[in-house]
């Protein structure tokens, strides 16, 4: 079995910084670049040809490599640009609203993208729940959607999702996973867990970079709904360019507009690297690893935000600590990526690729960088992380 920290010299950015940013901006793996070329290669050289040639089924061949990471059967997940496209085509499937079950219940913890777009429909109610157990609580008759996060952002703690997926199932209300923060570091089935539809992308954990969002569909909810956010690559048959929209079968009916094969080229360099190294084995890693980072918060006595529970922790901890926003603008200065969230802290993910030491670093550096007041000079600045 090829030891793990072989594994770094797939990431040209560990070259020269302490990468623990994978829960934000997973790292380019190299042979992303060469998946770009050949992507240009065939613009170049194949033209019009290219599309028969691959780049049209990527949306339905890669969502097929993103199934087996989150447990989907083939056929049951399709690329988008991002999560909010995919939740958008999902709601879209129960327009119009019926005024009886027209409530959405959530977490307040919730992804903010997810919420400003269930915020912004003027036929739905939102309810905003403060613990798993107040949504199941809340779920009721008139509940249409639970859209809920797998792991929290913020403090990278797993939701029980079973009782919620129960509870919703027993009331005729459908759940969206957002798998954002656990798939490519946290062991997921979707089919296990029975969510009606699930959401991500390869932006973190994976490391397939930006504009490869999912969306898997329960394979007979994909049979019978029928979205209204839609485009010509969801017909039946696209390029017939028939007047009348015939659905395709499947989760493929969920697809929009021309696809973007460039992203998808470039993504799949991720997820070979994280099949390869398998979701059991990153994950206990990330266990022992995590466990580490806490062990050194408590020894400089910084406040750990995450859960200590493995059970319950993701593959980020967040630390806080006085200034925690100036901290990280130095940490950053120094090389060391994680980043800031407010009203959480300093996240630091470390993934299957990062050693001890460099968790031991970073660590060292936050208490240096308080002691010496070294971060001092960047209080009030704001930057986009």
């Amino acid at each position: 079995m090829r030891d793990l920290l072989s594994y770094r010299a797939e990431f040209p950015i560990l070259e020269h910084t302490t990468y623990l940013a994978s829960h934000t901006l997973g790292p380019m793996p190299r042979k992303a670049a060469e998946r770009l070329a050949e992507f240009a290669r065939m613009w170049a050289e194949r033209g019009i040809r290219s599309w028969a040639e691959g780049w049209w089924a990527t949306p339905t061949h890669v969502g097929d490599q993103i199934g087996r990471i989150i447990g989907a059967p083939p056929g049951s997940t399709v690329m988008h640009q991002n999560v909010a496209i995919a939740e958008a085509i999902a709601l879209s499937c129960f327009r119009p609203v019926d005024p009886a079950r027209n409530r959405v219940v959530y977490e307040r913890a919730n992804f903010p993208s997810v919420r400003y777009l269930y915020q912004a429909q003027p036929d739905l109610e939102v309810v905003v729940c403060e613990s798993g157990e107040e949504i199941v609580e809340r779920i009721d008759e008139r509940t249409l959607l639970v859209p809920i996060s797998h792991v929290l952002f913020k403090e990278a703690e797993i939701q029980d999702v079973e009782p919620i997926v129960r509870r919703a199932h027993d009331v005729g209300a459908h759940v969206i996973l957002d798998c954002y923060q656990s798939a490519g570091i946290v062991p997921l089935d979707v089919t296990a867990l029975g969510v009606d539809f699930a959401v991500g992308g390869s932006v973190k954990w994976l490391c397939g970079g930006p504009g490869n969002g999912w969306l898997y569909v329960r394979p007979d909810l994909a049979e019978r709904l029928e979205p209204t956010y839609i485009g010509w690559q969801a017909h039946a048959r696209p390029f017939g360019f028939e007047e009348e929209m015939e659905y395709a079968p499947g989760a493929a009916r969920f697809l929009t507009g021309t696809p973007n094969p460039a992203a998808h080229y470039a993504g799949t360099a991720g997820y070979d690297l994280v099949e390869e190294v398998g979701i059991a084995r990153i994950r206990e890693n990330s266990l022992r690893q995590t466990q580490l980072l806490i062990d050194l918060a408590d020894e400089t006595a910084f406040e750990v935000r995450s859960p200590r529970h493995p059970a319950r922790r993701g593959g980020t901890v967040t630390l806080d600590a006085p200034e925690a926003a100036a901290v990280y603008a130095e940490l950053e200065e120094r090389g060391i990526l994680g980043d800031y969230r407010p009203g959480a802290g300093i996240r630091l993910g470390p993934h299957f690729f990062t050693t001890d030491e460099e968790l031991r670093f970073a660590v060292a550096q936050i208490a240096e960088i308080l002691e010496s007041g070294a971060h001092e000079r960047h209080v009030g600045a704001v930057a986009l992380h």
